[in-house]
C-alpha cells in the first residue's frame, strides 16, 4: 500500500495515472472468441478542432459506457479518429495563405495538398492530446483518420458500387450553394434563422396591353432570371391569363403565364414569379412546364453577365440599384416589411443560394426505406425515443444528397472524363485509356466529396473494410453511438443506410443523443456571447474528474444541461470528500495483507451498509444498462456522500477505538464498501479512483480491469437495514430539533425514548448517546412528560428534559423578542403587498421577491410559535 497525501491534488495524480494506464495496455482491445464484444467508434472530431465542452461531455458520456463494460469483462474497443472536414479544414488554410499573400491557384492542386498535409501534422494530433487529458480510454494503436489509405479505399469502393447500382448520378439540378466558402452544401448543412426582410410588391405588364398582374418577392434581384409566372389554375382570378405572357420589368423579355397547383391561391396576390435557376420549388415548378433556366448568378453570388447593366454587381448592392429602377419606371408598387426564415451555411453563416449547377448527387429513396425500417421495427435503438419522430421525419421526406463540392482538400471524385468523346469512367484507379474510343487523353474530376460521406462509413472502414478483416468480424456491428442530436441528419442517419447497403447490417445497436452543454444562463455557448468555457481550463483548475462528475451530474438523454463554476466546485468537494474518507480508512488499517472477505460476525450497522451498497450495485448497474447515466451518479453521490462518510464512518468509529474482533469487522467492512464503491465511480471519475483504489488492500494491476461489482443474495439485509434505521430517524429527528432550539452538541440530555421496537433501540446505546449527544438513554416515556420537548418518529416518541437544554427563561425572552421581529417585518411585507400602488408599479421580478420573503417570515413565524408552545 502507498499512502495519500494529506490534500488531494489532480495535478501531481491524472498525468501519471493516464501513463500508467497506457503502459498497461489497458485500452487495447483484439477479436477475442472468449469474451463478448462491446465496440464504440468516436465521432470524429475535425482537425480544425480545440477541445470545447460539447466534445468534453460527448467524451465523457463514450468513456463511461467503455470503462463499466471493460469492468464488467467485454472486449471493448472504443475507437479513436479525426475528421479532416474539408469545408472548414480548407478555409483555415486559405486564410493563412492569404496572410502571405497566396491563393490556391498560386500553389496549383498538388502544392495546396502538400501544405494542407502539412497543416494536418502539424495540427491534426491537438485535440487528440487534449481528449487524453480528459481521461479517454482509447485504443489508441487503432487511431483512423478520414483521409488515411483504409477510409479512402473504402470511399472508392463505395462511389464505384453505388454509381454502378445507378445510386449515385451525375446531374444539372438546384443546389444550395455557400458564396463564401465557394462551394455546394446539402440540405443538412442548411441552417434556417428568421431575418428583417421586405416585401417588394411589382407589376408585371401583359404583353398584349391588356393590364397587368401584381406579384410580390423578397428576393428583388433573382427577377432577372425570371422565365414564368404562374398562377393557380382553380384561381378563378386568373384562368383566363393562362397561356398569355407578361414583359418581365427591366430586360423587357416576354414570359409565359403558366397555371401550376404549387401556387397558394390564398397567400399574397395568387401570382408568382418563377425563377428555376434560383429556387427548388420554380425549378421543379419549371421542370413540368418545360421553361428555360437562366442562371442570373455567380458562384461569388456577384451577378453574370446575363443580368446587363447589373452584370458584375454583388447581390446585395444589385438588389438595391433593382429597386430604385423598379421604382422608378413605375414597376414598384409597394414595400412591406416581413421576417422570414433565411438558409445559411452551417459553417460560415453566410446565407446560402439555391442555383442550379452539375453535380453528383446520391439517389436516397430507395436506400432511406430500409434505414427507417430497422429503427422502425427496433433492430437500432434510438435514445430518447421522442428522437424516432425527428429521424423518420426527415427519412421519409428526403431528398437526394448532393456530395460534390468544390474544394481541393479531400476525397477526389473517382470520375474520370475523355477529353475527345466526352465519356464519364468511374473506377476505383485512374483508367489509361478510354473504354468507349480508346483515346488517352483523360482527366480526374476536380470535385472533392462531402465529408460526411467518408464518415458515413466510419463504423465499417475503421475497421478494414472493403477487406474482411477479423476485426470487422468481431467488433462489427457496433454497440453503441454516443452523439449530440444536432448531427443525426448529417452522420447517425447516413451511417445507417451506409452500414446496411455495403455490410448488409445494421452499423450500431443503439443511439444515444445527448443535449447541448449551454452556460449557467441557459444560453448557447459562442464566441459572439464570449461566454464559452475552455474544458482544459476547467481541468487545471479543478481536475478532469470534477470536470467529468460535473458533465454526467443531471445529464439525461437528448435534454440540454447548464453549466457553471459551482457545479465543479461542488465536484471537486466531492473528490476531496472521497479522498479525506480514503485517508481514514487508511488510517485505521492495521494489516494491509487484510483479507478482502467480509467477515461472518457482522454487527447490525455493517449489514446496514453492505444492504445499501448492495441495492447501490443492483440500481447504478441497471441505470448504465439503460443509458440512465445522470441517476446513476446522483445515487453514488448520496450512497458515498450521505450513506458510507457522512454515516457509516461515523458508525464505525466507536468500534475501531477499541481493540478486538469488533474492530477487525469494522475495518473489513470499510474496506469493503470502500474499494467497491470506488469500483461503481470508476468510470465516472477514473482518476482518483485509481489513486486510491491503489492505495487501499487490492487484487489485481489496476481498478480499470477489476471486475464490476455484482448483486450478492447474501448482502440482502433488509430486515436488519429497515430495523437499525429505526435509530437512525431518531438520531436525524433529535438533531433537527436541537438545532432549530440552537442547542450546541455539548449540551448533553437525557434521551427517554418510548417505541415498540426496544431492542434495537437497546443495542444502539452507544450511537444515541455519541450522535443524538445524550448522556444517558432510558427506555420508556419520563414521569414528567409535559415539561420535555417531544421528538415523534414513525417507530419512536423521544422525550428530552427542557431545562437540560436550554434556561426556560432566557429562552422565551429571547423568542419572544424574535417572534416581535418577525410580526414586524409580516406586517411590513404584507402592507406593500397590499397596496395597489406598489403592486401596479413595480416590476413582477420585485413583487415575487416580496412575496417569497413574506411567505419565509410566516415560516418562520409558524416555528417560533411552536419553541415557545413547547415552554408552556
Amino acid at each position: 500500500m502507498k499512502e495519500l497525501s494529506k490534500i488531494y491534488d489532480p495535478k501531481q495524480v491524472e498525468d501519471r495515472t493516464y501513463q500508467f494506464w497506457l503502459d498497461g495496455g489497458y485500452f487495447h482491445a483484439e477479436p477475442n472468441p472468449d469474451k463478448k464484444p462491446y465496440t464504440i467508434v468516436i465521432p470524429p472530431p475535425n482537425i480544425t478542432g480545440q477541445l470545447h465542452m460539447g466534445h468534453a461531455l460527448d467524451e465523457t458520456l463514450q468513456d463511461i459506457l467503455i470503462r463499466f463494460r471493460r469492468m464488467q469483462g467485454y472486449e471493448t474497443l472504443w475507437l479513436p479518429g479525426t475528421d479532416h472536414a474539408s469545408i472548414a479544414t480548407e478555409a483555415k488554410i486559405v486564410n493563412a495563405m492569404k496572410e502571405e499573400g497566396l491563393t490556391k491557384e498560386d500553389l496549383g492542386r498538388e502544392g495546396f495538398l502538400e501544405r494542407a498535409w502539412e497543416w494536418k501534422r502539424k495540427y491534426g494530433g491537438r485535440i487528440i492530446e487534449q481528449l487524453k487529458k480528459l481521461g479517454s480510454s482509447c485504443d489508441w494503436d487503432r487511431e483512423r483518420f478520414t483521409l488515411d489509405d483504409g477510409c479512402s479505399e473504402a470511399v472508392k469502393e463505395v462511389f464505384v458500387n453505388l454509381y454502378n447500382k445507378g445510386l449515385i448520378y451525375q446531374g444539372e439540378r438546384i443546389i444550395n450553394w455557400c458564396p463564401h466558402c465557394m462551394t455546394s452544401i446539402s440540405d443538412a448543412e442548411v441552417e434556417y434563422e428568421e431575418q428583417a426582410g421586405h416585401f417588394w410588391h411589382l407589376r408585371y405588364p401583359l404583353t398584349d396591353g391588356s393590364g397587368d398582374v401584381i406579384l410580390a418577392t423578397t428576393r428583388p434581384e433573382t427577377m432577372l432570371g425570371d422565365t414564368a409566372v404562374a398562377v393557380n389554375p382553380k384561381d378563378e382570378r386568373y384562368q383566363n391569363l393562362i397561356g398569355k405572357t407578361v414583359t418581365l420589368p427591366l430586360v423587357n423579355r416576354e414570359i409565359p403565364i403558366v397555371g401550376d397547383d404549387y401556387v397558394d391561391m390564398e397567400f399574397g396576390t395568387g401570382v408568382v414569379k418563377i425563377t428555376p435557376a434560383h429556387d427548388p420549388n420554380d425549378y421543379e415548378v419549371g421542370r413540368r412546364h418545360n421553361l428555360p433556366i437562366l442562371k442570373v448568378m455567380n458562384d461569388d453570388a456577384t451577378m453574370t453577365e446575363a443580368c446587363g447593366k447589373y452584370a458584375g454587381m454583388e447581390r446585395y448592392a444589385a438588389r438595391k440599384a433593382i429597386v430604385k429602377d423598379l421604382e422608378e419606371q413605375g414597376y414598384l408598387i409597394k414595400v412591406e416589411d416581413h421576417a422570414h426564415n433565411v438558409g445559411t451555411c452551417y459553417r460560415c453563416g453566410t446565407t446560402v443560394e439555391p442555383m442550379v449547377s452539375k453535380q453528383w448527387f446520391v439517389k436516397m429513396e430507395p436506400l432511406a426505406k430500409p434505414a427507417i425500417d430497422v429503427v422502425r421495427d427496433g433492430q437500432i435503438k434510438l435514445i430518447p425515443e421522442r428522437m424516432n419522430k425527428t429521424y423518420f421525419n426527415w427519412m421519409e421526406n428526403i431528398k437526394d444528397w448532393c456530395i460534390s463540392r468544390q474544394l481541393w482538400w479531400g476525397h477526389r471524385i473517382p470520375a474520370y472524363y475523355c477529353e475527345d468523346c466526352g465519356e464519364v469512367i468511374v473506377a476505383k484507379e485512374a483508367p489509361e485509356k478510354c473504354p468507349k474510343c480508346g483515346s488517352t487523353h483523360l482527366h480526374q474530376d476536380e470535385d472533392t466529396l462531402d465529408t460526411w460521406f467518408s464518415s458515413a462509413l466510419w463504423p465499417f472502414s475503421t475497421l478494414g473494410w472493403p477487406n474482411n478483416t477479423e476485426e470487422l468480424k468481431y467488433f462489427y456491428p457496433t454497440s453503441t453511438l454516443v452523439t449530440g442530436y444536432d448531427i443525426i441528419f448529417f452522420w447517425v442517419a447516413r451511417m445507417i443506410f451506409s452500414g446496411l447497403e455495403h455490410m448488409g447490417d445494421i452499423p450500431f445497436n443503439t443511439v444515444l443523443f445527448h443535449g447541448l452543454v449551454r452556460d449557467a444562463q441557459g444560453r448557447k455557448m459562442s464566441k459572439s456571447l464570449g461566454n464559452g468555457i475552455d474544458p482544459l481550463e476547467i481541468i487545471d483548475q479543478y481536475g478532469a474528474d470534477a470536470l467529468r462528475f460535473t458533465l454526467a451530474t443531471g445529464n439525461t438523454p437528448g435534454n440540454d444541461m447548464r453549466f457553471s463554476d459551482e457545479k465543479v466546485i461542488a465536484s471537486r468537494n466531492f473528490a476531496n470528500k472521497i479522498w479525506n474518507a480514503s485517508r481514514f480508512v487508511m488510517m485505521n488499517l492495521k494489516d494491509e495483507n487484510m483479507s478482502l472477505e467480509l467477515p461472518n460476525d457482522l454487527a447490525i450497522e455493517d449489514k446496514w451498509v453492505l444492504s445499501k451498497y448492495n441495492k447501490l450495485v443492483q440500481e447504478v448497474t441497471d441505470n448504465l444498462e439503460k443509458f440512465e447515466l445522470g441517476i446513476a451518479v446522483s445515487k453514488l453521490y448520496d450512497f458515498i456522500w450521505d450513506v458510507f462518510c457522512d454515516w457509516y464512518v461515523e458508525l464505525a468509529k466507536s468500534r475501531l477505538w477499541e481493540d478486538g474482533e469488533g474492530s477487525d469487522t469494522a475495518r473489513k467492512v470499510l474496506v469493503y464498501v470502500m474499494t467497491n464503491t470506488l469500483k461503481l465511480l470508476h468510470p465516472f471519475m477514473p482518476f482518483i479512483t485509481e489513486e486510491i483504489w491503489q492505495a487501499l488492500p487490492h487484487e489485481g494491476e489496476s481498478i480499470m480491469v477489476s471486475a464490476w461489482p455484482v448483486y450478492r443474495e447474501e448482502l440482502n439485509f433488509s430486515a436488519e437495514e429497515k430495523e437499525f434505521e429505526k435509530v437512525m430517524d431518531a438520531i436525524k429527528a433529535v438533531r433537527a430539533r436541537r438545532s432549530e432550539m440552537n442547542v450546541p452538541p455539548s449540551k448533553k440530555a437525557t434521551l427517554y425514548i418510548e417505541t415498540a421496537s426496544e431492542e434495537i433501540f437497546r443495542q444502539s446505546e452507544a450511537f444515541l448517546t455519541r450522535l443524538a449527544w445524550a448522556d444517558q438513554i432510558v427506555l420508556g416515556a419520563p414521569e414528567d412528560a409535559q415539561s420535555c420537548v417531544q421528538v415523534i418518529t414513525d417507530s419512536a416518541k423521544i422525550f428530552m428534559p427542557l431545562s437540560q437544554l436550554v434556561d426556560r427563561e432566557k429562552e422565551i425572552a429571547r423568542l419572544t423578542k424574535e417572534k416581535q421581529a418577525c410580526e414586524k417585518d409580516i406586517a411590513f411585507l404584507s402592507g406593500k403587498l397590499n397596496n395597489p400602488g406598489f403592486v401596479a408599479k413595480a416590476p413582477e421580478k420585485v413583487i415575487n421577491e416580496q412575496r417569497a420573503k413574506l411567505e419565509k417570515a410566516q415560516e418562520l413565524l409558524q416555528k417560533i410559535e411552536s419553541s415557545l408552545a413547547a415552554f408552556n
